[in-house]
């Protein structure tokens, strides 16, 4: 069910996200405020080498406070295909192209304030190419087992919910070929 927006007020336009303060009428009549985070979305992708390893970024993520071990991702820039961005991203970031790209899942990251959506991938035939990393990210390249990491997200020794994903949703993948 949804809710009608009678007003929206942008409090915030910044590089990454904007946001917004709605005044909208719930179910049973009741006028209420809700501030949104509008987010244009992301992908990432799961490099998975033919050896059975697999790609990872750390990276030091300002509001988590700490380095985070995720998938190569990014922002879904003007209206990109999220596969395209994934493939991107990978390219970038760990400087392998990607032959095939399946799509694992999509999901909102957290529906209860934000509305980005994020679309994760796992990426195979993967060949060299150079890294090309934006001139803000200082990134370290983590080659791991696939086993290894699945047991890194059940352990929750990673902590990045859509490299949890991407890595849970590959296992079963792979285990049902």
């Amino acid at each position: 069910m949804t809710r009608k927006v009678l007003e929206s007020q942008r409090i915030l336009t910044g590089a990454i996200f904007n946001v917004e303060r709605d005044r909208l009428v719930e179910e049973n009549g009741m006028e209420v405020w809700r501030e949104v985070v509008r987010h244009s979305g992301g992908a990432g992708g799961l490099p998975i080498f033919d050896d059975g390893r697999v790609a990872l970024v750390k990276q030091y993520r300002h509001p988590a406070g700490s380095e985070l071990l995720e998938i190569p991702a990014g922002k879904i820039e003007n209206n990109e295909l999220p596969a395209v961005c994934a493939a991107r991203e990978i390219e970038q970031e760990v400087g392998v192209r990607a032959d095939r790209i399946e799509k694992l899942a999509e999901f909102y990251s957290t529906p209860g304030f934000c509305d980005e959506k994020l679309y994760v991938y796992l990426a195979t035939g993967l060949t060299p190419v150079p890294q090309e990393l934006d001139h803000d990210e200082f990134i370290r390249i983590v080659y791991l087992s696939f086993a290894e990491a699945v047991e890194m997200a059940r352990s929750g020794e990673i902590e990045d919910s859509k490299t949890i994903v991407a890595l849970l949703l590959a296992e079963r993948l792979i285990k049902s070929k």
